[in-house]
């Protein structure tokens, strides 16, 4: 606005000419809110260390197993939801893809010939720009995290067929043979985080940001996180991203050991 309302460069007088009417600004410093920071959304949500992780995804799998223990309907549900949500930490999925899943989206990659059909995640139901089409990417199992070609392989293999799915393609299908909701997901979620006792600020992104956070500590480049999560831009993962503090103080360390053996060397 401060460039078309500029006079020298003759905007407000050709728009008055030709529509009676000239822009005007009305949005200042005085009257508009300040952005103190670059991110100022819910500080509860948060990336999970690796412990909480284990921890969430215990408690999932307990529930498979209390529910087999007292011979109850709902163990095959169960482990749906446990293996959804080791799969949205294993390949940093949002709800929305994890839900859009079809079992024809578990990829083969020929670089990691030992996962099988599960060396990759084709995701056709990323996040829009600008009103447009989902956006699609496919997502590698990473080496940090291929113990969830097992889980998913049992998972399609003997699971899911005791739900009697049909011809449905949903990766992801309800006792009703149908899609699990969103609202499923979430509660799925839910679940598990409270019965492992964590803060119930964090929700079922704060896997997403985990997932960012530690394939940065495990070393990887910061283009290939980014292309891994569907980020359009690499300040996007850095919000993400809340590595921590041994990962910081490794650096350090590394940073020292290399500096003083510069110097050695040059004393010698």
């Amino acid at each position: 606005m401060e460039y078309v309302t500029d006079a020298r460069y003759s905007w407000p007088a050709v728009c008055q000419e030709r529509f009676d009417a000239a822009p005007t600004q009305i949005l200042h410093e005085w009257n508009t809110v300040a952005h103190a920071s670059e991110y100022e959304g819910n500080p509860g949500r948060r990336p999970l260390t690796y412990d909480e992780v284990q921890s969430l995804l215990d408690a999932a799998d307990a529930r498979v197993e209390e529910i087999r223990a007292r011979r109850r309907k709902g163990a095959a549900a169960a482990m749906r939801d446990a293996t959804l949500l080791k799969t949205v930490y294993a390949f940093g999925l949002r709800r929305r893809e994890a839900w859009g899943l079809d079992v024809v989206d578990l990829r083969r990659n020929p670089r990691a010939a030992d996962y099988g059909a599960y060396g990759a995640l084709f995701v056709r139901f990323g996040k829009s720009s600008r009103g447009g089409q989902p956006k699609r990417r496919t997502v590698l199992t990473v080496p940090e995290m291929d113990w969830i070609v097992p889980v998913l392989q049992q998972w399609v293999s003997e699971a899911r067929p005791l739900l009697s799915p049909g011809s449905h393609p949903a990766l992801w299908v309800t006792e009703r043979r149908g899609r699990l909701s969103w609202r499923g997901i979430n509660e799925a979620f839910e679940q598990a985080r409270n019965d492992a006792g964590l803060p119930e600020a964090l929700d079922l992104h704060s896997l997403r940001h985990s997932y960012v956070t530690h394939l940065v500590e495990f070393g990887y480049p910061e283009k290939f996180v980014q292309d891994q999560v569907g980020h359009s831009y690499a300040s996007t993962t850095a919000i993400y991203t809340g590595v921590s503090d041994e990962f910081r103080n490794r650096l350090v360390q590394q940073s020292l050991q290399r500096r003083h053996a510069s110097l050695w060397e040059s004393q010698q």
